[in-house]
C-alpha cells in the first residue's frame, strides 16, 4: 500500500513537471518568429547584429527587456519579428552620430512594460510622451519604445530609424524599394519603407552620420528566401557585393554582405533561425 502510494505521488509530481514543461515552450515559438514575405516579395526583416563589450552582460539585458536566448557560435536573442545578435567587440561608438540612429519596438502595454523592466533592474528613460520609453544599452544602442494595443503579444519589432544626408530621404526610400523590394509608406512624420516584420523609417541627420560598420549596430541583417537568386538580381542592377555567399558556422545559414550607398552594413541571409 505504501508502495503504491509513492508510486502515485512520484507520477503525479511527473504529470505537474510535464505541464509546466510545456507550458513554458508553448511561449517560446511565437519568440523566434520571423515575418514571412507576402505575395511574390522575397524579404523580410532579419536581425540587427551589436557589437558588445560584454557579451553576458549585454545577453542578460536583452533577456530581461523580453527576449529568449539561444547560445551557439553567437548568441542570439530572439523577439517576435527580429533576431538581436550578440558578438564581443571594441564598437567605435554608439548608435548617436550612425547612419543607423536607433530601433524601435511595439509593446502591448507601456506602462505595463515599465513596471517589469524596473522589477527586472531595467532603466528605461522617459520619452516625449506617455506612449514612448527609451533604452540604451551599455554600449550605445538608442531603442524606442511604443505602445500598440493592437498587438497580439506583449513586445514586437517595429523599426529600424535611419539618419541619412539633407534631402537624401526620396533617393533611400527608392534605393530599397528596387533594390529589397520594399513598399514606400510614410511613419509619422518621416519618409519610410515596410518590409515584412519592420519598417525602415528614414529622416535627415543632424550634421554627417558615420557608417555602421565597427559601431554598436554593426550591421543589419534581412531574411532572403532565395539568396543566390535574389544575389544574382542585385549583380544585374550594378549592386556590388562583399565577397561571396558563405555557409554560417552552423552549416546551414547563406550568408552575403553589402553596404547601402549611404553607408550601412547589411547582410542577406538565408535560413536564419533553422
Amino acid at each position: 500500500m505504501i508502495r503504491l502510494t509513492v508510486m502515485m505521488i512520484n507520477y503525479a509530481a511527473m504529470r505537474t513537471r510535464t505541464f509546466l514543461a510545456l507550458a513554458g515552450l508553448a511561449a517560446v515559438p511565437m519568440m523566434a518568429q520571423l515575418a514571412v514575405p507576402a505575395g511574390n516579395r522575397s524579404v523580410s526583416m532579419g536581425h540587427v547584429h551589436l557589437l558588445v563589450h560584454d557579451v553576458d552582460a549585454q545577453r542578460q539585458f536583452w533577456v530581461a527587456f523580453g527576449g529568449v536566448a539561444k547560445v551557439g557560435a553567437e548568441v542570439r536573442i530572439e523577439f517576435p519579428g527580429v533576431f538581436v545578435m550578440l558578438r564581443q567587440g571594441e564598437p567605435t561608438g554608439g548608435t548617436i552620430g550612425s547612419v543607423v540612429n536607433h530601433i524601435g519596438f511595439n509593446v502591448k502595454s507601456v506602462a505595463e512594460s515599465v513596471a517589469k523592466w524596473k522589477a527586472a533592474g531595467l532603466k528605461p528613460e522617459p520619452g516625449a510622451r506617455p506612449t514612448q520609453v527609451w533604452f540604451t544599452t551599455a554600449d550605445g544602442v538608442r531603442i524606442e519604445i511604443l505602445e500598440d494595443d493592437t498587438i497580439t503579444v506583449p513586445l514586437k519589432f517595429q523599426h529600424v530609424h535611419y539618419n541619412v544626408p539633407a534631402g537624401a530621404e526620396p533617393q533611400v526610400e527608392a534605393w530599397y524599394a528596387k533594390m529589397l523590394g520594399a513598399v514606400p509608406a510614410m511613419r509619422g512624420r518621416f519618409k519610410g519603407a515596410d518590409i515584412a516584420g519592420a519598417n525602415l523609417t528614414f529622416q535627415e541627420a543632424e550634421g554627417k552620420a558615420v557608417p555602421t560598420k565597427g559601431r554598436a549596430i554593426d550591421h543589419v541583417g534581412f531574411q532572403v528566401l532565395n539568396l543566390d537568386s535574389f544575389i544574382q538580381k542585385l549583380h544585374e542592377q550594378g549592386v556590388e557585393m562583399e565577397g561571396p555567399v558563405r555557409t554560417a558556422p552552423n552549416g546551414i545559414t547563406k550568408v552575403a554582405f553589402l553596404t547601402d550607398p549611404w553607408g550601412t552594413s547589411l547582410e542577406l541571409t538565408e535560413g536564419l533561425g533553422k
